[in-house]
């Protein structure tokens, strides 16, 4: 009886080996202030903080808007860890695991130096702001 349950044993082995595990890849996108809705190669992913699976490592356009904000928009690299490279990837996918990776991008928002308001408002403060630099200017002129 010991030869089979060997037998049986070595073939549960060797199905739990080739099932192979899979390689999850996601992007996590925080930012602070949160709440900063976020766009991935024009493609919107959802609200900060948010996650994305993705497939390809690589660059990414990457936007964030959020009101009384200035929006960003910028390139952002995926570096490929080690599990992935060509070769070692294969081992990885192999494993009756999963293996994961998430790429962290992090983006501090600034607010909008001019906020809208009443519009007489805003024009009243622009007319002041002028007059005070045309004084400014004034007092500084050498002619």
């Amino acid at each position: 009886m010991g030869g089979r349950q060997g037998v049986q044993i070595g073939a549960m082995l060797l199905i739990a080996a080739t099932l192979g595990g899979c390689v999850e890849r996601q992007i996590r996108v925080t930012s602070s202030p949160s709440g900063a809705r976020v766009w991935l190669n024009d493609q919107e992913i959802g609200v900060t903080p948010c996650d994305a699976r993705f497939t390809f490592y690589g660059k990414y356009d990457v936007r964030l808007e959020k009101n009384g904000y200035e929006a960003i928009h910028e390139m952002r690299r995926a570096r490929t860890p080690v599990h992935e490279y060509p070769g070692i990837d294969l081992v990885a996918t192999a494993l009756p695991t999963t293996v994961s990776n998430t790429v962290r991008w992090h983006f501090d928002l600034d607010e909008v130096a001019e906020r809208t308001g009443d519009p007489d408002t805003v024009l009243g403060e622009l007319i002041s702001r002028a007059q005070e630099f045309r004084g400014n200017a004034n007092e500084t002129d050498p002619r």
